[in-house]
């Protein structure tokens, strides 16, 4: 009834202004070459630094004005070419390390780098020569040198995720100063090492340094955006840093007025808090195949929403092409009669998670929270998770139960059904919860809640407003084993308030687990403790030790069976109990433009979209 009431007043919000509107005109979106993108939001940034904000649409507007080395293609797992050409495991002359096919030679970099005298492995990289700076500066390996040396100096980034980017490349340094060197060019060192580059490629390669993990690349070549390093080293000082808690004009102007390598470029002038404005760069160094551009449009224009449904509003009436935004589940039906529009239904990527706090700091602890040490205590309460009931009432049946072993079912050469053993049929988890608890914590008041110490068991869940549906319902489900749980608003900055300092019960979290990342987010979800993702603080030093052996192997047959072995440890933890995995739902009108693509984890504004939209027949 709940849900029923929301989506009545839902209809109400959108539906009733269009009552006696006429349909919608093309005078809404006067250029005929601007894609009109709406995005909901508090406001739009000022500052354009790539590695500012992870906030809103600041990181989107960053990946399009800026390029990093390569692009991680999940389906293929290859990297894709952006500002780097090709990379290559080297021997110790430069030679890659490649069977005949071309594709790495695993069984040759094992035999090469296995000797534990050999500290890191060696890579190469070459990039395009191509490309130049939004200003019209060239792009070359000395602004990679630049961004990656930065990133590593904590005194002139003051930025701790870039440390964390770079904590596989062997480039370090100590109070200010390099201590040790694991970036190579032409003018940094490449000879002296015993890289040969030829000065005709003095521009165009270079060599890393990284730790003997397969996955050290990965952040290295996608998390990284390359600066220029013409615009930022005149600027940057240990009392001006890149990442400026109080920037002074130089650092203003540079972070609103962005230089670039990527396809866009920011109209500066036009852009501000309600609008951001993006240009086509006509010179862009990539192209399609037959050598047209990679992109048809010419221009962006994102529009700022501080309401959902204003938003869709806007969309209905032809004021906007694109809801950028996520939407949820709620509002299909009211897309689905209407003409000229393009729905993206796109299977997710993030599993909503229930964490415990298991091990709370000393001066957070309490009884009820020492409860949530007893894994048989988080096994009952996993029990009660009813998935499927959670996808269809608050997902609208618009997501799809996730692996207990956080690696969704579709990766078909990682996942192991060995991690999902617990009972499917409901009724039969739920006993199996109640003959727990009934071990645990017997004594039950009038209303059927288990006592502690006589009084009843209450936990809170961490939860945004846009949360508390999910909330409600495990409420729901947790009553039916006898605990009651209520939802508990996390506020703006939650990480630092609550989770990071113990200040919690339980939370929601989104996690996403793939060969491409668990290298770096199997440690930070359950190893690190401190200022990480693994907010309950788990301490498993058999699961810490699988995870270790895991990143260091150099056998990529052996990596992926302990990727096998770590999920049913993780599934026996109940640590973190998987909830459902999402679809991302989002709109787009198709009366100007056409060629919108669904993308597995991404809104139809996604970069596939991009490369194909054209305009529509008839369109003017």
């Amino acid at each position: 009834m709940v849900k029923k009431l929301m989506l009545l007043t839902l209809v109400s919000i959108i539906i009733i202004p269009l009552v006696g509107c006429q349909s919608p005109g093309h005078s809404h979106r006067p250029d005929e070459n601007t894609l009109y993108v709406g995005s909901v939001q508090t406001s739009f940034p000022s500052a354009y630094m790539p590695w500012l904000s992870r906030e809103g649409i600041a990181p989107t507007i960053a990946g399009m004005l800026y390029d990093s080395l390569f692009v991680y293609d999940e389906d293929s797992g290859n990297y894709l070419p952006a500002i780097g050409r090709e990379w290559y495991y080297v021997d110790q002359d430069g030679e890659p390390i490649l069977t005949e096919d071309g594709s790495i030679d695993y069984a040759r970099l094992e035999e090469i780098y296995g000797d534990p005298e050999h500290e890191y492995l060696a890579v190469k990289v070459i990039i395009h020569d191509t490309i130049t700076w939004s200003d019209g500066e060239p792009l070359t390996v000395e602004d990679i040198y630049y961004s990656f040396d930065i990133a590593t100096n904590n005194q002139l980034s003051n930025h701790a995720g870039a440390l964390a980017w770079t904590s596989d490349l062997r480039h370090k340094y100590t109070n200010g100063v390099l201590t040790q060197q694991g970036v190579f060019t032409y003018d940094h060192g490449a000879a002296k090492q015993g890289y040969a580059i030829p000065i005709e490629d003095r521009d165009t390669v270079l060599y890393l340094h990284v730790n003997k993990v397969l996955g050290s690349v990965m952040p290295l070549f996608t998390s990284v955006l390359i600066l220029p390093e013409h615009v930022w080293s005149p600027v940057v000082t240990k009392e001006s840093q890149l990442n400026s808690t109080a920037p002074n004009e130089e650092i203003l102007y540079r972070y609103s007025h962005p230089v670039g390598s990527g396809s866009w470029v920011l109209d500066a002038e036009e852009s501000g808090s309600q609008q951001i404005i993006l240009h086509r760069r006509k010179d862009y160094h990539l192209t399609k195949d037959d050598g047209s551009p990679l992109i048809g449009l010419d221009t962006i224009k994102y529009v700022l929403y501080q309401e959902i449904n204003v938003a869709i509003y806007a969309l209905l009436k032809g004021h906007i092409d694109v809801l950028n935004n996520s939407v949820s589940s709620n509002y299909l039906r009211l897309f689905e009669n209407e003409d000229d529009l393009f729905i993206s239904n796109a299977p997710g990527q993030f599993t909503q998670t229930l964490v415990f706090n298991l091990n709370p700091v000393a001066s957070e602890r309490n009884p009820m929270r020492d409860l949530l040490q007893n894994r048989d205590f988080r096994q009952a309460m996993a029990l009660a998770i009813n998935q499927e009931e959670l996808i269809t009432r608050v997902l609208d049946g618009a997501g799809l139960p996730a692996s207990a072993g956080l690696m969704s079912a579709s990766l078909e050469e990682f996942y192991n059904p060995a991690a999902d053993s617990l009972p499917t049929e409901y009724a039969a988890r739920l006993a199996k919860a109640n003959a727990l608890l009934d071990t645990i914590v017997p004594d039950k008041d009038s209303d059927g809640y288990r006592l502690l110490g006589g009084q009843r068991i209450s936990l809170q869940i961490l939860g945004s407003p846009g949360e508390q549906d999910v909330i409600s319902f495990l409420q729901i489900q947790f009553q039916k084993i006898g605990i009651e749980v209520k939802y508990a608003a996390k506020g703006t900055q939650p990480e630092s308030t609550y989770l990071y300092t113990s200040r919690f019960d339980m939370t929601l979290h989104g996690v996403t687990f793939s060969l491409s990342n668990v290298d770096i987010m199997y440690p930070a979800h359950f190893q690190t403790l401190g200022r990480t993702s693994n907010y309950g603080r788990l301490v498993n030093e058999e699961l810490n030790n699988v995870i270790h052996e895991m990143r260091f192997t150099l056998d990529l047959n052996t990596k992926y069976d302990l990727i096998k072995t770590i999920q049913p440890m993780i599934a026996e933890e109940y640590y973190k109990v998987p909830l459902y995995t999402s679809n991302v739902i989002s709109v787009a009108r198709t009366d100007r433009f056409e060629g919108f693509r669904v993308v597995e984890g991404a809104t139809v504004m996604n970069t596939e979209s991009l490369e194909n939209l054209r305009k529509t027949k008839g369109s003017r």
